[in-house]
C-alpha cells in the first residue's frame, strides 16, 4: 500500500474521532502515530538494544534508552509535580512483578519483540509479530484474570519518588542513576573490546538518539493530554475482556482485576475511550505509514521456531500483566515518572533476557 491512501485513512479516522468520540482521543491518535513513526522509522527496539549489548557488546541501543528515560523524566516529573490530576506509572513491588518481569525479558527475545515491538512490527507487516499480536492480547487478558491470585503471594504498596521526594529531587536522583548506568555500560563495553584488541563501538548512534528524543517527546504528550503515562498492555487485555464478556464466557464481576471500579467502567464503554487503545492504534498506523511500499523483512523459520515464538508471545502478554506493565508501561514510564517498580522491572527483565538469548541460540534463530 502506498502512503497517500494511508494518510487519507488516518485523516478520516482522526476526523471521525474528533467528531464522534472526543478531542482528547483524537489528539492521542495523532500522538500514537508519532510514536509509531518513531519506533518503526528509527527501528527503536528495546529487545534489540539489549541483544546487541549482550551479544556484540555494543552499548548504542542502551544509551538510546537511557536518553529516552532521562529526557522523558525531565519532561514528565515537573508535570507530575505541578498538576495533581496527572498520575505516575505506579505498580506495587511484588512477587508477581519479579516473576513477570523476568519472564517478559526472556520471552521478548524469543518472540523478537517487546510490548511496543509487537505493535510496531505488526504495523510494518512482519509475519511473526503479526501472528503474535492476538496471542499477546490473549496472554494479557489471562494475566489480568489471574492477577489477584498472584498478588496474594506477596506485595507492598506502590512507591513514587515524585510524591515522596518532590519532583526536583526525584528528577535529580533519576538522572544521576541513569548517568551511573551509562558510565558503567560504557566502561564495561570499552574494556571488553580493548581486551580483545578491538575498537569499541561508539555509544552514540544517530538512529537511537533521534528515536529516543522523539519517543520521550510523544510520551510526555500522552501524559499531558490523557493524564496517564504511556502504556501498551492494558488495551489488548481489554479487547479480549470485552469479547469474552460479550460472548458470556466470563463474568467480570467475579474477577478481582475486572471488578475494580475503573476497569468495570471501561468494560461498559467503547474501547475508543481507552487511552492505550487509541495510542496503540496510532502506533500501528504510524508503523504502516513508515513501511508503505516496502517488503516486510522476515527471515525463514522452521515449524519448531514458529511454535516456540508463538508460545513466547502468549507468555509475553501474560507476564506483562503480572509485572504491571511491559518495557513501556513498567520500565520506560515507570522510571520516567519516578516509580520504584520500574527500577525493579528493568534488572529482572534484563536477567530474563540473558536466558532468552540462550534459547534463541539453541533454537537457531
Amino acid at each position: 500500500m502506498k502512503r497517500l491512501p494511508i494518510v487519507a485513512m488516518m485523516a478520516a479516522f482522526f476526523a471521525w474521532m474528533l467528531w464522534s468520540v472526543s478531542m482528547r482521543q483524537a489528539l492521542l491518535f495523532l500522538v500514537g502515530i508519532g510514536l509509531g513513526v518513531a519506533l518503526a522509522g528509527q527501528r527503536f527496539g528495546f529487545t534489540t538494544a539489549w541483544r546487541i549489548l549482550v551479544e556484540d557488546k555494543n552499548p548504542s541501543g542502551v544509551f538510546g534508552q537511557l536518553i529516552a528515560f532521562g529526557l522523558a523524566a525531565v519532561l514528565c516529573m515537573p508535570l507530575l509535580g505541578h498538576y495533581s490530576e496527572l498520575t505516575a506509572a505506579l505498580g506495587p513491588p511484588s512477587v508477581s512483578l519479579l516473576i513477570g518481569a523476568f519472564t517478559f525479558g526472556l520471552c521478548m527475545q524469543v518472540a523478537d519483540g517487546c510490548g511496543s515491538g509487537v505493535f510496531y512490527k505488526a504495523g510494518m507487516g512482519i509475519p511473526l509479530n503479526t501472528a503474535i499480536l492476538p496471542l499477546f492480547a490473549l496472554g494479557s487478558f489471562l494475566g489480568s484474570w489471574h492477577l489477584g491470585w498472584w498478588l496474594e503471594l506477596g506485595r507492598t504498596e506502590p512507591v513514587g519518588f515524585v510524591s515522596l521526594l518532590g519532583w526536583q529531587r526525584a528528577l535529580a536522583l533519576t538522572l544521576l542513576a541513569l548517568a551511573l548506568i551509562g558510565t558503567g555500560v560504557a566502561w564495561y563495553t570499552r574494556r571488553w573490546h580493548r581486551a580483545r584488541g578491538q575498537a569499541a563501538p561508539s555509544p552514540w548512534a544517530r538512529k537511537w538518539v533521534v528515536g529516543a528524543i522523539m519517543i520521550a517527546l510523544f510520551a510526555a504528550l500522552v501524559l499531558f493530554i490523557s493524564g496517564n503515562p504511556w502504556g501498551i498492555i492494558y488495551a489488548p487485555g481489554l479487547w479480549v475482556a470485552k469479547m469474552a464478556t460479550a460472548a458470556g464466557v466470563v463474568d467480570p464481576a467475579r474477577n478481582w482485576f475486572w471488578s475494580l471500579p475503573d476497569n468495570a467502567a471501561i468494560l461498559q464503554q467503547t474501547v475508543l475511550l481507552d487511552v492505550t487503545t487509541i495510542t496503540n492504534i496510532g502506533i500501528l498506523a504510524g508503523a504502516l505509514w513508515v513501511s508503505a511500499g516496502k517488503p516486510a523483512a522476515h527471515k525463514p523459520m522452521t515449524g519448531r521456531q514458529w511454535s516456540v515464538a508463538l508460545f513466547a508471545g502468549l507468555l509475553l502478554g501474560y507476564s506483562s500483566r503480572l509485572a504491571f506493565g511491559c518495557n513501556i508501561g513498567a520500565m520506560f514510564s515507570g522510571i520516567s515518572t519516578g516509580s520504584v517498580h520500574g527500577w525493579i522491572w528493568a534488572p529482572m527483565a534484563f536477567a530474563g533476557t540473558i536466558f532468552g538469548l540462550r534459547i534463541r541460540r539453541r533454537l537457531g534463530y
